[in-house]
């Protein structure tokens, strides 16, 4: 299997370009800086490492749309790699990774925040009276509960 996850800051504006011919397409490169959960340095200082990342169609052109330097976002997909010659002769290796979802990682309020801490989480807040479970091992919900969770 074949499976990427990686949440990561966008190190520069995605570059998209569109295919030629009748069924033109987008395709969107860009640069992920993920955090390393340990420090390399002995300075303490974080270390990340940068993939590169190819998103195509509609996924391209969110990317173009929404994605900016600097954005926390999730992807998921695949690593691919691949090798090339360049102009000297010298054959290139290249790791990319082919996005098959991307998301934001943080609330619009958090994007100035450029800080390497996860987005922020909401906790619920514990039922101060827990009902007693009945006979099949649920317990009740009380009245008016929905107002207090986060969700829907």
């Amino acid at each position: 299997m074949n499976k990427v996850i990686l949440m990561g800051r966008l190190t520069r504006d995605p570059e998209v370009r569109y295919s030629q011919g009748e069924n033109s397409s987008a395709i969107a490169r860009y640069t992920l800086a993920v955090d390393r959960r340990f420090r390399r340095n002995n300075d303490g200082e974080q270390s990340a490492d940068f993939i590169n990342c190819v998103a195509f169609g509609r996924a391209a052109e969110f990317a173009e749309k929404y994605f900016r330097q600097g954005l926390k976002v999730i992807v998921t997909g695949r690593i691919q790699t691949g090798s090339y010659t360049n102009k000297d002769g010298q054959k290139v290796y290249t790791t990319d990774v082919f996005i098959e979802e991307q998301e934001f990682a943080e609330s619009k309020s958090n994007q100035g925040n450029n800080s390497s801490s996860a987005a922020s989480v909401v906790k619920p807040t514990p039922n101060p009276n827990p009902s007693a479970p009945d006979d099949n091992g649920f317990m009740n919900i009380p009245d008016g509960l929905d107002e207090e969770l986060p969700f829907n």
